[in-house]
């Protein structure tokens, strides 16, 4: 590393990192210091003084590690060639506000890298003479040629939509609004499913448990598609084999096989390295840890197994 002492003429305002070619020398400021100790309001007639390194020399710190890698996209972008496209709800319009639209199932269809099946879903154009098909996430029960009913006055039956402020408390719905019009949020994984718990009329809002035990606040004009997702057990089965997993995760993303930290090397992960693999340090980091160190349980409120009260608490519900 190369120390270089260089000054500037007073009237210089702009001082500059200069960067060059590869190969050649790179000049970053890392230091300012004034010539005397005079007031910092005084010193527009003094010269200052700059210490330049040379930073072209190979770098100090490990490699990359895998989670600043996957930051940019690149290999680690999701493989959507034989997906079937967007499933969504029906784009909200006046007769889903005031009344009812009524369509049909076509199909159901299998997605690449998604677990839950698809319907395809035929309604009629209420503007123009034609027929438009909508993907729906399938719920458990439906089947081709059901008729399907999407508005405010559907009635409560199985693969319905409508507000969830319309749907008696205890409802079971899946592919949930979090906001008005978005067009399905929450919800839509297979076997996964909302309760609707509450409603307050004077605020217009109602209550929904979510899958995860989150009790969620939500507007009652969202709506929402009343059963369970389809294709529920499918984690139950075991893959058995290697070869399943990766068929597995080719329709999804480059995310497998995934090595384990602690038998990487020290240079490639914080975990890596030692006679035996241990993290050799706490494995809680803080939310604002530099990208190369933040690895483990990020954030954790908590670690370890449930015990005691609250254990029991997560068993009653």
């Amino acid at each position: 590393m190369t120390l270089l002492w260089r000054s500037l003429p007073s009237s210089s305002k702009e001082f500059r990192t200069f960067r060059q070619d590869r190969g050649q020398a790179k000049w970053r400021t890392l230091v300012c210091l004034r010539r005397n100790k005079t007031p910092v309001h005084e010193i527009s007639h003094f010269r200052f003084l700059f210490i330049l390194f040379d930073i072209s020399g190979p770098s100090i710190m490990g490699r990359v590690i895998r989670s600043q890698r996957k930051g940019p996209g690149s290999v680690f972008k999701a493989h959507t060639k034989n997906r079937k496209g967007k499933a969504a709800l029906r784009a909200v319009d006046f007769a889903e506000r005031h009344g009812y639209i009524k369509g049909v199932i076509r199909d159901i269809i299998h997605d690449p890298g998604r677990g839950a099946p698809l319907a395809k879903v035929q309604f009629r154009d209420p503007y123009k003479y034609r027929i438009i098909t909508e993907t729906f996430v399938a719920a458990e029960g439906m089947h081709t040629g059901q008729f399907i009913y999407a508005g405010k006055k559907a009635n409560l039956q199985i693969g319905n939509i409508l507000p969830v402020g319309q749907m008696p408390e205890g409802t079971i719905i899946c592919c949930v609004e979090e906001k008005s019009g978005d067009r399905g949020r929450l919800a839509r994984a297979s076997g996964n499913y909302a309760t609707v718990i509450s409603h307050n009329p004077d605020t217009k809002k109602s209550r929904v448990k979510l899958p995860s035990g989150t009790k969620k606040v939500i507007g009652s004009r969202n709506r929402a598609m009343v059963g369970i997702v389809a294709g529920g057990g499918r984690i139950d089965k075991p893959m058995l084999k290697a070869g399943r997993a990766y068929h597995k995760y080719r329709a999804k993303r480059n995310c497998w096989p995934k090595v384990r930290g602690v038998a990487m090397n020290p240079v490639e992960h914080p975990h890596g390295g030692g006679n035996h693999q241990h993290i050799g340090k706490a494995s809680t980091v803080r939310r604002d840890t530099p990208a190369g160190r933040k690895v483990g349980l990020i954030a954790a409120r908590r670690t370890g197994r449930l015990r005691g009260t609250k254990q029991l608490a997560k068993d009653k519900e």
